[in-house]
């Protein structure tokens, strides 16, 4: 059975996402298949609406997408696998084609959507949530950054819930994605099996209309969040919290001291250079980061492939981060990060617009 189910019924291209076990992680063949039903539907007159889903170990939705597929990462570094670089450029590439789609597209986020399912259902016309929705960006924790358009989508959250969300990789629900920005329709999941059939059959006459935020943990937390990740560099945002007196702070201290201190730091320059770009450039910057988290510490140096050994391979989730401490990180290491190995008329992505 195909990692990807791609099909037109009525008015609709439907695509499913086709490896439960894996929590629909992304490989490379996923991703050639998302674009190239994409691109097939983009003229075809029969598709007004298109559909994403994921198929959950019980069945069809429950489980959205997982990421990427880390392993795969950390296998393809030491094989010296030349489609680790081409897994980053279709991905982005998948990303920008998602955001610039000139038809509605409904992304169905029931279950978990995280990574590079945030990266292909964040750039749909109507992002539906459930009370099953487990939403993060959770790259900080494998020494990445929020990548897959992660810079661009976050740092347009409200306030600084985007340098909340990109650095501490906090786990949201549905009211929180309402309340971020990154969804616009909560339904109960029992009702999403009904909407599917009635985009097929209406089209794009059967997109369900955008709500408002309701109560969320962020809004209850948000003057705080504010005030600690306003601040201008994480160690000042560590030093803050540490200093309050809430279950709130140490809960968020201690989740950013388990993260990769020298990933945090490109993490911040991240989505703060990505609030004044627009959605290619962001992904420009982003493939550079991607490079160079694999290249400029080659092989287990690199921040990346120990964040992904200690999660993923030996599980010991004792990563043994380079700097160890937040308070270790000088500019100077962040910012060979940001350079761009390719000039620009060799850039992978040079010819997104």
């Amino acid at each position: 059975m195909s990692e990807v189910v791609a099909e037109v019924v009525g008015r609709a291209g439907r695509i499913t996402l086709n490896r439960p076990k894996a929590l629909n992680a992304l490989s490379l063949g996923m991703i050639r298949e998302l674009t190239a039903a994409l691109l097939a539907w983009r003229d075809d007159p029969r598709v007004e609406v298109v559909c994403l889903r994921g198929q959950g170990r019980e069945g069809p939705f429950g489980a959205f997408c997982a990421g990427g597929d880390i392993r795969f990462f950390h296998q393809a570094v030491f094989a010296g696998d030349p489609q680790l670089e081409d897994f980053f450029t279709e991905e982005y590439t998948l990303n920008h084609l998602v955001h610039r789609y000139p038809k509605p597209t409904v992304s169905f986020m029931d279950g978990v959507v995280m990574g590079g399912g945030m990266g292909i259902s964040q750039g749909t016309r109507c992002r539906v949530v459930t009370e099953r929705t487990k939403m993060a960006m959770p790259e900080t924790n494998i020494g990445l950054f929020p990548d897959v358009g992660g810079g661009y989508f976050l740092s347009r959250c409200p306030g600084r819930i985007g340098e909340y969300l990109a650095l501490t990789g906090e786990m949201v629900g549905a009211a929180e994605a309402l309340e971020a920005g990154l969804a616009d329709v909560h339904l109960p999941s029992a009702d999403l099996p009904a909407l599917w059939e009635r985009l097929a059959e209406r089209g794009a006459a059967a997109l369900p209309t955008r709500q408002e935020a309701m109560p969320s943990r962020l809004a209850a937390a948000r003057a705080d969040i504010d005030a600690v990740f306003s601040l201008a560099g994480v160690r000042q945002m560590v030093q803050a919290l540490e200093s309050r007196d809430s279950e709130w702070a140490a809960h968020t201290a201690a989740a950013l001291r388990k993260r990769s201190p020298l990933m945090l730091h490109v993490t911040l320059e991240q989505v703060r250079r990505a609030r004044n770009l627009g959605l290619a450039d962001d992904l420009r910057m982003e493939r550079d980061l991607v490079r160079n988290c694999f290249r400029l510490r080659p092989g287990a140096a690199s921040e990346t492939v120990e964040g992904i050994r200690a999660l993923a391979v030996d599980k010991d989730h004792a990563p043994r981060w380079n700097p160890a401490s937040i308070e270790e990180v000088t500019p100077e290491l962040v910012e060979p990060y940001f350079r761009s190995p390719w000039p620009a008329h060799a850039h992978p992505l040079r010819l997104l617009d």
